[in-house]
């Protein structure tokens, strides 16, 4: 079975019992994300060469559509502008994405922003980050939603 057709399963029975949708959850384009000065966690790239701010709109992130800032410093603290980030909400005990993927945006120089980050069921969820350009890197920022 696909990883698509497994995560459309998944889905299916979440709406079913949960009385929720699943699928595109789109947030409101009009209303963008707020979020706190205070990063809700700060982790550091796979290399240690980078140290990543992580911040949730809403914070904490819940089910649903939800939004991510990471905000990227080099190892003198100064921000780590132009680089590329893909980043994937990956539920790590199911082995599965979700079916939306998010856009990411630098919106200033080494600040991101990737929504919609669609966090479709309650669990322990990773947001799986590949970083290109002046580094080549990854990194992970696990978080639950109760």
């Amino acid at each position: 079975m696909s990883a698509r057709v497994i995560v459309l399963c998944v889905c299916l029975a979440a709406a079913l019992l949960g009385g929720g949708a699943c699928g595109t959850d789109p947030a409101d384009p009009a209303q963008p994300p707020s979020f706190a000065a205070d990063p809700d966690q700060v982790v550091v790239s796979d290399s240690g060469s980078l140290t990543i701010a992580v911040r949730f709109a809403p914070a904490p992130p819940a089910v649903g559509t939800d939004a991510v800032q990471l905000s990227f410093v080099d190892g003198s603290g100064a921000a780590a502008a132009g680089l590329g980030l893909a980043v994937v909400p990956w539920m790590p005990a199911h082995g599965h994405g979700t079916s939306v993927d998010p856009t990411v945006t630098e919106t200033a120089p080494g600040v991101f922003v990737a929504t919609p980050l669609y966090l479709f069921m309650p669990g322990s969820w990773e947001l799986r980050m590949t970083i290109s350009g002046s580094v080549d890197d990854t990194a992970k920022a696990a978080f639950e939603i109760p």
